[in-house]
């Protein structure tokens, strides 16, 4: 029999330095992966080098057992703070290598040179080309300077800045491993920052991006240069080349359908998300199945399954064949082991060319350290395997343990080795066994992952356990087969992409049923942790008085809600939402969202990007949406936030006859309204019925409204400019608030002197985005404001603002409250 794991009593102590070593990684990874400022690059070798030690010391006194038995004893300990110190110490290290070449604050904006190689497989839009660039040399002003390795660009087919300049788009498709000489223009990697929100900064730090810009290609810059072609990149290459097959392979011109399914098949081949259209991801979300739209664990493991049966056969029928002379292979490696490795090797090299995701990651490892313990002869528990596979995945990768996928993948895997009917016994026989194996599998997994799902997004699929019963054997087993074949046999793609097509109407239709998605309010990570550990108690295979004692856990996910203002108070939520404006007006049982940011591109905007995840994580239930003015700036999330939030009421001043695409006509915003909530009155200023006709831009259009109680109050502007801030103050509309959002961004068109004065903020918030090409807040504006002593915070450098009238000299900046040392820091000098 094998040997297992070490359960003598003389071997305990091995046995628990292999539990308490990856323990401690992920304990020593955790806490790095949450510092907020890096310590220096000595204080991170130093934890290295004190790991060295500790595990030296501890690997010599478990060798020779010259220490006492109560010393002995604290050999776990040692082996955990070993673990952690080691783990804490790399991160850290390889951390301060990526922020020493960050990108110099006096390259931003400038006219840069760059000679370099495109690094991965380019992604072309509506607008043009995103690509991440390897830069091999760069030049400002015909002299050398330093940049990150790698930078993010985007080459427009118009320029970036509107009509003032014609850029060309590229004179060839943008491949990998391309050599261009071209003229650029950088900044520092910024995102916007949200509660609850999608951690931009994270990912471009993640794949080590040190910068983003576009490329400058108008009639006054140098031509781009197609240089000659590079040695390397081969693997982007070939991934590139196979994904542009299967696009190209229409079944019917013109037909969106049909495109649709062909990039679900190039992203099951090659990894790539980016293909897939944003309504398909809704909708697979909505589902519960976009796990498998992309290279996840099911699709290694059955490539793995795959390569190893056809190895094991090719490897027990070598001694048959002619060549081989007297040796047989089979002595000196078993058949089983050789099919074991060889599968893993497939399997690796396939996790390779899809893009090497953390689910691929994580199946690999898995796969590779029970293929090296099986061929060792070794028999480890399966929770040791599997925290020894996370502790690998996160030795090349510490930034994934903040990525839900991560997560979602282990604790899937997990749960399965956990509840495996067959390791207790009870393994099924037969085609219905199999069925009702698949059928309690699946139905393990939902019930674990719903809580954590509900934790990591506030939402999760009702009906995820009926379509994943369909689509996991479908596209496991049908189409992702179909569509690698297709690389050897290219026919086999469209066979994929009709495969997909029954499967899409299912899911479609299930996406129609009532609370087919679940939201909740997002939960404080303590209760969180709880109700997920509960879904794992229910899901065991234990008796069932132990696994009831989850349901008390799941609790939270039923009752909590987040804190609201008391009655007579309201607070303001300014969302990072770039260069536009939102901000979410809350008092004790109503909301209000004024503006709804900017649309990004075609397929994009802050609706989905940040506001809709904003609301559902605070749990709300809009009351009404102001448009201020129709400039996209303002407009472009409402059809998004009205898609989630149907019931609230729309006001604006968007002119009649110019209502907006998606969007309905809404109440006409007009001065004299005013209504009151909670203790609360909101009051709308401008425009009246008059100045509403004769306006002749729509930022003069724009409804001000003010939000007060007895002890402050609010001033929210859109974009009005000098002249409408001197209407106001004509009719002596009352205009004093102890905030203010700042008239259009702080455009130099606004913020007049008189206005200031007779505002008299206590402090002033404008949103814009960071390094935008209309270069808000402009300085004169700014001094303005600093001659009358007025604090200005801005959105790039404070990211989400909340202010709350019960604490009205009090402001919270997400970039402070949040803030981590791979978030940029905006120089105060930036706009």
């Amino acid at each position: 029999m094998p040997p297992s794991l070490p359960a003598h009593a003389a071997q305990r102590p091995l046995a628990a330095a292999l539990l308490a070593l990856p323990l401690g990684a992920w304990l020593g990874t955790a806490v790095q992966v949450q510092q907020r400022a890096l310590d220096a690059p000595a204080v991170y070798g130093g934890a290295l080098a004190l790991a060295l030690l500790l595990a030296g010391l501890a690997a010599w006194a478990l060798r020779t057992r010259r220490v006492a038995a109560g010393a002995l004893r604290l050999l776990p300990l040692a082996w955990l703070l070993a673990g952690a110190l080691a783990a804490w110490g790399a991160a850290g290290w390889r951390a301060q290598q990526v922020a020493a070449q960050a990108l110099a604050p006096d390259l931003e904006g400038a006219d840069l040179v760059l000679t370099g190689v495109v690094a991965r497989m380019p992604q072309q839009g509506a607008t043009g080309w995103r690509f991440v660039f390897e830069v091999e040399r760069a030049e400002r002003d015909g002299s050398r300077v330093r940049l990150p390795p790698r930078v993010q660009l985007a080459w427009y087919r118009a320029a970036p800045d509107g009509a003032a300049r014609a850029d060309r788009g590229p004179p060839e498709p943008i491949r990998a491993g391309q050599r261009w000489r071209l003229q650029a223009r950088l900044k520092a990697p910024h995102g916007t920052l949200n509660p609850h929100g999608f951690d931009y900064e994270l990912y471009l730090w993640e794949q080590g991006i040190g910068a983003t810009g576009y490329v400058r290609a108008g009639p006054r810059d140098a031509p781009p240069q197609r240089l000659a072609e590079g040695v390397g990149h081969r693997v982007e290459r070939a991934r590139q080349a196979v994904r542009d097959r299967i696009l190209a392979r229409a079944e019917s011109p013109g037909d969106a359908a049909a495109h649709s399914r062909r990039a679900i098949v190039a992203a099951l081949v090659t990894g790539d998300q980016g293909v897939i259209e944003h309504r398909d991801w809704d909708l697979f979300r909505v589902t519960g199945v976009a796990h498998l739209m992309s290279i996840s664990g099911l699709h290694i493991t059955m490539f793995a399954w795959l390569a190893a049966g056809a190895v094991g056969w090719l490897w027990r029928r070598a001694a048959r064949w002619r060549g081989w002379g007297r040796a047989n292979p089979c002595l000196w490696l078993p058949a089983p082991s050789a099919a074991w490795i060889g599968g893993v090797a497939l399997a690796a090299a396939y996790a390779l060319f899809s893009g090497w995701g953390v689910p691929a990651q994580r199946t690999v490892l898995m796969l590779a350290g029970m293929t090296a313990l099986r061929v060792a002869g070794l028999r480890w528990p399966w929770w040791l395997a599997w925290l020894w596979a996370g502790a690998a995945v996160l030795a090349l990768d510490p930034w994934a343990l903040l990525q839900a996928g991560f997560w979602l993948s282990f604790v899937a895997v997990g749960i399965l080795f956990a509840t495996d009917s067959r390791a207790a016994g009870a393994g099924h026989k037969g085609a219905n066994g199999h069925f009702v194996q698949l059928l309690r599998e699946q139905g393990v997994v939902t019930l674990a992952l719903t809580p954590l799902s509900l934790l990591l997004f506030g939402q999760a699929s009702v009906v995820g356990l009926a379509a994943n019963l369909v689509a996991i054997p479908w596209v496991t087993l049908v189409v992702t087969p179909l569509a690698l074949l297709g690389v050897a046999w290219p026919a086999l793609w469209q066979a994929a992409a009709l495969a997909l097509q029954p499967l899409v109407a299912l899911l479609q239709w299930l996406a129609t049923w009532p609370w087919a998605q679940w939201s909740v309010p997002a939960l404080p990570l303590a209760l969180g942790a709880l109700a997920v550990a509960g879904g794992a108690l229910l899901a065991m295979r234990w008796p069932l008085a132990l696994r009831l004692a989850g349901v008390p856990l799941l609790l939270p996910l039923l009752l909590w809600q987040p804190a609201r203002p008391a009655p007579g108070q309201f607070e303001l939520l300014a969302a990072d939402v770039g260069q536009g404006s939102a901000v979410l007006v809350r008092t004790a049982r109503h909301s209000l969202l004024y503006d709804a940011g900017p649309r990004y591109s075609e397929d994009s905007d802050a609706g989905q990007r940040v506001l809709a995840p904003l609301l559902r994580a605070l749990g709300e239930r809009l009351d009404t949406l102001v448009l201020s003015h129709r400039d996209t700036d303002h407009t472009g999330g409402a059809a998004a936030v009205l898609a989630q939030q149907p019931r609230a009421d729309l006001i604006t001043s968007i002119e009649p006859g110019r209502v907006l695409e998606g969007l309905p006509a809404g109440t006409p915003c007009r001065a004299g309204q005013g209504w009151q909530w909670d203790g609360v009155r909101f009051d709308v200023l401008h425009p009246d019925a008059a100045q509403a006709a004769a306006a002749r831009r729509s930022n003069a259009m724009s409804c001000v409204i003010r939000v007060s109680t007895p002890q402050a109050s609010a001033l929210l502007t859109g974009d009005i400019e000098a002249a409408q801030e001197q209407a106001l103050l004509a009719v002596g509309t009352p205009l004093r608030s102890t905030v203010l959002l700042v008239p259009h961004h702080g455009s130099r068109t606004s913020s007049s002197a008189v206005f200031i004065d007779a505002v008299q903020p206590r402090l002033a918030l404008i949103q814009a985005g960071y390094r935008n090409r209309f270069h808000h807040p402009a300085p004169p504006v700014l001094a303005r404001y600093a001659e009358r002593g007025v604090p200005v915070r801005a959105s790039p450098a404070c990211g989400a603002m909340r202010w709350s009238s019960a604490r009205p000299d009090e402001l919270a900046c997400q970039r402070d409250s949040a803030a981590r040392y791979w978030h940029h820091r905006v120089p105060s000098a930036a706009p």
